[in-house]
């Protein structure tokens, strides 16, 4: 089975779209707040938006499953307070458990979190609770920088994430650690926020302990992790210097990547600095680059062809970075898969 673990729900239809704009809009004019019941989205609607765009290129491309969230630049926590925040997750997590019930075979939910910048993460704890409980979520992303890009909270290792890390934990859930919208004319939101982000969650682990008060947490850090595996030499040095342990030890036993990377020399580069066992196969397609390489002929995301080309990667490697590791990361998805008998 060939399992990819960073899927958006990007081609949802038009409607959802319009409903945020209203929503943002009354952020302004209470009086044109719009109520979660006036979005009108049918089931025919979601198989269209599916059907011809993420299950298309699916089968085509030769994935079997997609582990499914709401499109991570839309999520901007930035925008609104938290209640903004809470009711635009839930209707995005109702929107993605749709889909998993439409097409159960292919894809499954995964949720994203009502942050709000400054607020209490403890108040994600009801959706987070809901999404497991009801909706069959195996996993959540976890916004380090609410703010959209001025990066106003504490790191990822402060006490200040401790209630969201215990639900984790009790769950058996892995975080996904992903930004959204980059309102920091700065930072390009796909080209440098998500890099940065990805780049500045690893230091952040390396810098801190939080594994050792939370041994069994799980972060998986997308888009190959950013500039880890290019500068793993940096990270080697700098945790040496300040003294921790080595990173094998530190934080490769909770850390993990994904295959997002869009060039055959970056996943060879990822392949060769990265232990196996700490990369899970995913594509994130029709999402930040959706466009083809007139170098290869062939659509940049579409990664299962950096996998199969790869000469360093052996049938059981292949094995590991498709399925293996994505059921051992994510035990709600492995169970799931196990009561399916797969």
């Amino acid at each position: 089975m060939i399992i990819d673990c960073h899927g958006h729900f990007t081609t949802a239809p038009k409607a959802l779209e319009d409903w945020r704009n209203q929503q943002i809009a009354g952020i302004k004019d209470p009086s044109a707040m719009p109520k979660p019941s006036q979005l009108k989205i049918s089931d025919d609607e979601l198989r269209e938006a599916i059907e011809t765009n993420q299950l298309r290129l699916m089968k085509e491309r030769g994935s079997d499953l997609t582990l499914f969230s709401p499109r991570a630049s839309f999520m901007a926590h930035h925008i609104g307070d938290f209640n903004v925040s809470a009711t635009w997750a839930g209707i995005c997590n109702e929107l993605v458990y749709r889909v998993s019930r439409l097409f159960p075979e292919h894809f499954v939910p995964v949720a994203m979190l009502p942050q709000s910048p400054g607020v209490d993460p403890a108040t994600c704890i009801a959706e987070l609770e809901k999404c497991v409980k009801e909706y069959g979520a195996v996993g959540i992303n976890l916004n380090p920088d609410p703010s959209g890009g001025h990066w106003t909270s504490p790191p990822l290792t402060d006490r200040h994430w401790w209630p969201i890390y215990e639900k984790l934990v009790e769950y058996d859930l892995p975080a996904m650690i992903h930004v959204s919208t980059s309102c920091n004319p700065c930072f390009h939101t796909t080209g440098a926020h998500y890099l940065n982000a990805d780049t500045t969650a690893f230091m952040q682990c390396v810098q801190g302990d939080l594994f050792k008060d939370f041994p069994t947490l799980k972060f998986l850090i997308p888009h190959g992790g950013g500039a880890v595996p290019y500068h793993w030499g940096r990270f080697r040095g700098l945790a040496q210097e300040m003294k921790k342990p080595l990173l094998a030890e530190h934080v490769m036993n909770n850390i993990f990547f994904d295959t997002c990377v869009y060039h055959q020399p970056g996943i060879d580069l990822l392949n060769t600095v990265i232990p196996v066992r700490n990369v899970l196969f995913a594509s994130e397609m029709i999402g930040a680059v959706r466009g083809i390489d007139p170098e290869s002929g062939h659509y940049y995301d579409d990664t299962k062809r950096y996998i199969e080309a790869s000469k360093i990667l052996s049938a059981e490697d292949r094995h590991q970075i498709y399925e293996g590791n994505a059921r051992r990361v994510f035990p709600r998805l492995d169970a799931l898969l196990s009561s399916k008998g797969l």
